[in-house]
Order: C-alpha cells, then sequence, then structure tokens
C-alpha cells in the first residue's frame, strides 16, 4: 500500500506528440509504451485532435476536471462530461475528440487485452469509508474534495495504491469524489462484478 502524489506524477508526451500525460502508474514499472501490461495515467486536452493508438489496448477515460468532451468512437458520436460514467473503448479504434467547453484534464486506465483487464468506477465518499481492494492492484485517485488516510492527506489526483486484499480506512473531510481502477491479471473477474454506476 502507498501513496503517488501528483507532484510524483511524471510528465511524458502522447504517444501522437499531441499533448501531455501524466503517469500516474505503470506495470511493469520499467515498461515503455508499446510493452506495459497496465497503465494509469491523466492527460490534459486543450485543443481537438485524434487519440493515439494502442494495439491490443483495452481502454477507460473519464473527466477529472473540465466540462467534458465530444467523442467520435469509431463512427459514433457520444458526449463525456464531468458526470458521465467512465467510458470503456478499444484501444485500437479509432478515436477523436473535440472540447465542449474549454481545456479539460482526463483520466485514462489501460490494460493489455490478452492477459490484464480492468474497470474504472467512481465513488462519493462522506464521512469515513472503507475499501478492501479484491483486485490484483486498486488504485484510489481523489477527483475533488480532501481524503484523510492514517496520518495522510489526500488532495485532488493523489493516488492510493493497494495490494489485493488490503483495505484502506479513509475518512473524507468534506463530500468528495474518488475514482476506483481496479486492474486484474484474469480477464474474467472484472465482468463478473456489479457497476457502481455514476457518483451524481
Amino acid at each position: 500500500m502507498h501513496i503517488i502524489r501528483l507532484a510524483d506524477q511524471r510528465p511524458m508526451p502522447w504517444k501522437n506528440g499531441g499533448g501531455i500525460t501524466y503517469e500516474v502508474a505503470i506495470f511493469p514499472a520499467d515498461a515503455a509504451l508499446d510493452g506495459f501490461a497496465w497503465r494509469v495515467s491523466m492527460a490534459q486536452v486543450e485543443s481537438d485532435g485524434p487519440f493515439s493508438r494502442f494495439d491490443g489496448i483495452d481502454r477507460s477515460l473519464a473527466i477529472m476536471q473540465g466540462n467534458g468532451l465530444r467523442l467520435l468512437v469509431d463512427g459514433a458520436t457520444i458526449e463525456l462530461g464531468a458526470q458521465s460514467r467512465p467510458l470503456a473503448f478499444p484501444g485500437d479504434i479509432p478515436v477523436s475528440a473535440a472540447l465542449i467547453a474549454g481545456p479539460i484534464m482526463d483520466l485514462n486506465a489501460m490494460t493489455r487485452r490478452d492477459t490484464w483487464c480492468h474497470r474504472m468506477t467512481r465513488d462519493r465518499l462522506v464521512g469515513r469509508h472503507s475499501i478492501v481492494a479484491d483486485a490484483d492492484t486498486t488504485l484510489i485517485i481523489v477527483r475533488t474534495g480532501s481524503v484523510r488516510f492514517g496520518n495522510e492527506r489526500l488532495a485532488p489526483r493523489d493516488a492510493l495504491v493497494l495490494a489485493a486484499g488490503e483495505r484502506a480506512d479513509l475518512a473524507a473531510e468534506t463530500p468528495s469524489k474518488v475514482f476506483l481502477i481496479e486492474l486484474v491479471h484474469d480477464t474474467e473477474t472484472i465482468s463478473r462484478k456489479p457497476d457502481r454506476g455514476a457518483d451524481g
């Protein structure tokens, strides 16, 4: 169990060179963009344009900050806003995005389809809350508010990483919104779990 602070998240260019991504975590830790098993990142999007292509990868995308994106996903138009559920889609299909009203920060989770799977959900924390990790790796990423974990304070865009079986006892100092990303080295496990849905 460990914390990844915003200040420790590595900035790097998008695969297609169109912007900057802040890498929260990657596995294996020394993996390149064409060799990871899973990756979690946040991207600052300031202009319209295509997404990078990731062959053999499944992706989930959600809005961390800002008003959202109008996506063209393999020919279908989808609006992804601040209150939308995370959108899951294959990384190897054509996707382009147009900003709805100004720059946004998005959250990305990616897993290599033949060996790993993932689920991204949203939760709203009020008061005390316990999360027990039943995935191989679980990331809790603060979107808004302030969350205490023991003697540590988690601010927006900080992440808490749990291994399987670990329990995090959290206390929201203010009503807070978080994302949970569950990563499993078993492509059947995640699909059997119910969806938490949007946090309102």
